[in-house]
């Protein structure tokens, strides 16, 4: 959580009680530090440390500007200034969180001295008129469970957002020729996001991993690594090579300042490597580096969003919808020919050879149980959505490959959405509930959220707090 910035500023209206809205303010920085919340104040902005005057919000929007903030957190002390709210969360372009917590008993004298809750129902709309996109947090007191949930919750949002409006994807090699599916519109996805490839030809990443296999000390500790962690049932020429390939894509990273990749990973690689690049994606991914596989961009973008929904607590997975359950109506196996990372497995992985392929280089495991968000961020014809929804893995049949069944609520109203579109047979899983933080960030990314079961008001309520 200490890594989102939120830029902190409390405010209140000039007819309320201003000794109340310290007072309440003071106590919000209070809890946001008991729960480990990183935040920029406007303490030095004016006396009271509260947002009120319009004269002072140029001077906010700068500080927090010149401190990066990731997020702007308004709490409504008391009514609150509307439009000053309003022109600071336009002025800064981030991520909204709008509470107040909940109003005391009138005194004996029928006085109330804050009305923070009428303050929300005006703000709302006034940002409504400024065209900002905001979280609400539920009406509710600070040590109220839905006070914490609220603000874990909303620091993921603004961590999905930084991370959506700063990706650069190391594109390697040209999609294979037969997936016509993995077809992404590159300029598209720049003009309209912001979202950049870095494309290199596969020879410089075999020129690459020439010049890793020169570097004896570094391919050995790969090696070693490889050998603690899984079984190993390839020669060690072909282990060698993985580690060699690892080590090229995660300089060919840092080379073009890119947080994933998306490979061509048949079938032109193994000609000029001899392997599959499978395992050597696995290790990247588990360092938390999102690799791909097929070429396909829009995966990419899809797992670098889960983890960051994530906190980065969990590794994400990419996988193909393959095959119904043979005993389960509504599950499904979710395969791929070894890229998962190592600590998705359900047991010891091991590194061998990949199903419909004779080269070797693919982790082989079967992936932990539990309760798994599925999603995947896609568009076509100029229009992007996010596919998001919920499953849990079953028992089913061995299959080769990285794989997991799952059970969903309802597959053939999933398998509907995945034939007519935007998605492919690609998805990314992550062992963590993340619906309702990339439901909500949506809103501030610019695409349409697209739950494939009647979940939107449960979504709804995780991200008030309830």
């Amino acid at each position: 959580m200490s890594t989102i910035k939120l830029g902190f500023a409390p405010t209140r209206r000039s007819i309320f009680s201003a000794p109340a809205a310290v007072q309440y303010a003071d106590l919000t920085r209070a809890r946001l530090r008991e729960l480990g919340v990183s935040f920029i104040d406007i303490d030095d902005i004016n006396p009271e440390g509260l947002l009120y005057d319009d004269g002072d919000c140029q001077k906010i929007a700068e500080k927090f500007r010149c401190e990066r903030v990731d997020g702007l957190f308004l709490p409504h002390c008391n009514f609150g200034t509307e439009y000053v709210c309003a022109r600071l969360a336009k002025a800064l372009g981030v991520p909204v969180l709008l509470w107040g917590p909940r109003d005391e008993r009138p005194d004996e004298n029928g006085v109330r001295l804050r009305d923070s809750q009428c303050g929300l129902f005006a703000t709302g709309k006034v940002l409504r008129r400024f065209g900002v996109p905001f979280t609400y947090l539920c009406n509710c007191d600070l040590h109220d469970p839905a006070f914490g949930r609220g603000i874990k919750n909303f620091l993921a949002v603004c961590n999905v957002v930084r991370t959506f409006r700063n990706i650069r994807i190391l594109q390697i090699g040209p999609r294979p020729f037969d997936f016509f599916s993995t077809i992404c519109n590159e300029g598209e996805l720049l003009e309209c996001f912001g979202v950049q490839l870095s494309p290199v030809p596969l020879p410089e990443l075999t020129a690459e991993m020439k010049r890793a296999r020169g570097e004896r000390d570094e391919i050995a500790r790969v090696v070693a690594y490889c050998r603690r962690q899984m079984d190993i049932g390839v020669g060690d020429e072909a282990l060698e090579q993985v580690a060699a390939l690892k080590i090229a894509i995660r300089r060919l990273l840092g080379r073009y300042g890119c947080q994933a990749a998306a490979i061509q990973c048949w079938n032109a690689l193994q000609s000029e490597t001899g392997i599959m690049p499978c395992a050597a994606n696995s290790l990247l991914n588990e360092e938390g580096t999102p690799v791909v596989c097929e070429t396909d961009i829009h995966g990419a973008i899809t797992a670098l969003l889960a983890e960051a929904a994530a906190m980065g607590e969990a590794r994400s997975f990419f996988a193909d919808w393959t095959v119904r359950h043979p005993d389960n109506p509504n599950g499904e196996l979710l395969q791929h020919c070894g890229p998962w990372p190592l600590s998705v497995a359900k047991s010891r992985p091991k590194l061998g050879f990949p199903l419909a392929f004779s080269h070797p280089g693919a982790i082989e495991a079967e992936a932990k149980h539990g309760d798994i968000t599925l999603c995947r961020f896609d568009g076509d014809n100029g229009e992007y959505s996010f596919l998001l929804g919920h499953a849990k893995g079953i028992d089913g049949p061995y299959t080769k490959g990285t794989y997991l069944w799952v059970e969903v609520q309802n597959w053939p109203r999933l398998e509907e959405k995945l034939v007519c579109g935007p998605y492919i047979h690609h998805c990314v899983g992550i062992h963590r509930d993340v619906v309702p933080v990339l439901y909500e960030a949506c809103k501030y990314i610019g695409v349409a959220p697209d739950l494939y079961d009647p979940i939107e008001e449960e979504v709804k309520a995780a991200i008030r707090g309830e």
